[in-house]
């Protein structure tokens, strides 16, 4: 199994992914651990100060201006954690629990929170032990960090609440740290608000879905390739030098896919020459590579703001690298929900592009002499008819997926923290999102298929064929109706474990 080192320096994005999706081993380094120890002392060495210090001796939030004493401060800690554990609603997935973990644990190795490093020890334990926290789809505001997942963490931790242990059953937390053979963490002053205090729950999923998405950008490509030659189009449209003349390095990028792709199509070539009489290609064929290329621009931002948010150590108060704890806003979750949002209307654009793609190929008045709905006896059979129905339904939702999180706020803590930013919320909807538009396109890539092979003896291109050949495997060709619910649920996974791409990379190479 990978191993993950966690110190002082930033994750990568590709960190995130092996340990919260395929389960890599985390290791805090000696470096981390000697940044974390000295933070430390500077927390001890304030514990007995007559001056009150948030976070260490007062309460929280709108309640910072209650002095509490120090046989009260453990008490202070656990309670903390245990009121802020307030979440509810379905279960949150595994993934996003582990990224969550990870995340606030590479905030914990930045020395920057001031926890022992026995606590920053046990998420690594929690996280290598397989035991992940049951954490609910709501209760995060996205500011002063994603509370209430975080504090389900922390109950974790402290022996409290409700886990899933490594075989993924529902046990509690104090007899999966048992079966594990790890110890409660008692927490000490300071330590409850740095383990709630973070980003890490609407970065998590911004890493997870940013992934994803870079993955369902090629496989676009491959669809609107196929499409393009399912529907008797040009390639010419994507040449480079056309791309340059409006030079967005995403639409440069999608063109050059295209070509690709499609280099040495028989059916391409079976209509390029002068007696073709068709002027241009329709908008959702002919400007895939601005609408595809503008979601990878739109991507490649969000992946900035992701690499920025990764290299950050985010806690109120924070701990200076000069010994000084100062309060801060650095919780706020606003740069990361907007480009949350961002994507989420980016995805919206590129599933409806894709479903106005399959659409063409059902209307006998626009698929250029194949039958209605690609059907094997029209009227009798119904072909693909209502395989569109599924992609408009979810094309539909969304659309409402779309509408931005980030401009809601909702003033909390009696009025003390009274602009939040919704960034929770916005990685949940892009969650739902990243899935519709894998459905969109594996129905996009069924039906082309389909379209494909009624063009024989026209043969499509020898990268196209690799991912028809490849749906073929366990997907019966043209036919008459059968049950067609197993054949998309087969297409969206030969697109969501990148096979589909494998397939056409065989032939293209690593495509941009």
């Amino acid at each position: 199994m990978n191993e993950t080192f966690v110190g002082v320096g930033p994750l990568s994005a590709a960190d995130v992914v092996s340990v919260a999706r395929h389960g890599a081993r985390v290791t805090l380094s000696h470096e981390a651990l000697g940044e974390i120890s000295q933070s430390r002392k500077v927390i001890e060495n304030l514990a007995d100060d007559v001056v009150p210090h948030y976070g260490v001796s007062t309460g929280f939030g709108a309640l910072a201006t209650r002095h509490i004493p120090v046989e009260l401060r453990a008490q202070l800690q656990r309670s903390l954690v245990r009121s802020h554990a307030a979440g509810s609603g379905p279960e949150v997935e595994r993934e996003v629990v582990r990224a969550l973990m990870l995340l606030r644990l590479s905030t914990l190795a930045t020395g920057r929170t001031g926890v022992r490093p026995e606590t920053a020890q046990a998420y690594a334990d929690l996280l290598n032990a397989g035991i992940t926290p049951v954490v609910h789809e709501y209760g995060s505001l996205g500011c002063s960090g994603d509370l209430a997942p975080l504090a389900h963490c922390a109950l974790a931790v402290m022996g409290e609440g409700q886990v899933r242990d490594a075989a993924g059953e529902l046990v509690s937390a104090a007899d999966a740290l048992a079966a594990a053979g790890l110890t409660p963490v008692t927490l000490h002053e300071k330590e409850g608000l740095a383990l709630i205090n973070g980003t890490d729950g609407m970065l998590g999923q911004l890493v997870m879905a940013a992934h994803d998405l870079r993955l369902l950008l090629r496989t676009a490509d491959i669809a609107a390739a196929m499409s393009v030659e399912g529907q008797l189009g040009t390639d010419a449209v994507f040449a480079a030098d056309l791309q340059a003349l409006r030079p967005h390095p995403g639409q440069a990028a999608s063109a050059a896919n295209l070509t690709a792709l499609l280099k040495d199509s028989g059916i391409v070539a079976s209509h390029r020459g002068p007696e073709c009489t068709r002027v241009q290609d329709a908008y959702s064929l002919r400007c895939s590579p601005q609408v595809h290329g503008a979601a990878r621009d739109t991507l490649t931002h969000a992946e900035t703001v992701a690499d920025r948010e990764l290299a950050s150590a985010i806690d109120n108060p924070v701990v200076t690298p000069d010994g000084r704890v100062e309060s801060n806003g650095n919780f706020h979750g606003a740069p990361v929900a907007a480009v949350l949002d961002f994507l989420a209307i980016s995805v919206a654009d590129l599933a409806s592009l894709s479903e106005r793609r399959t659409d063409r190929f059902l209307d006998v008045a626009r698929n250029h002499g194949l039958n209605a709905f690609l059907a094997d006896d029209p009227g009798v059979d119904s072909g693909h008819m209502i395989a569109q129905y599924t992609q408009a339904g979810i094309v539909s939702e969304l659309k409402r997926l779309a509408a931005p999180a980030s401009v809601d706020s909702i003033p909390s803590s009696a009025m003390q923290e009274d602009h939040v930013s919704m960034g929770w919320s916005a990685a949940r909807k892009l969650r739902r999102a990243i899935d519709g538009l894998t459905r969109v396109v594996a129905v996009e890539i069924l039906t082309a298929a389909r379209a494909l092979d009624l063009r024989a003896p026209l043969e499509p291109s020898p990268a196209t064929a690799a991912v028809l050949a490849g749906l073929r495997e366990h997907v019966e060709g043209p036919g008459t109706d059968r049950y067609l619910a197993p054949e998309i649920e087969y297409a969206v996974q030969y697109v969501r474990e990148g096979r589909a791409l494998a397939a056409a990379e065989s032939v293209t190479g690593e495509l941009g």
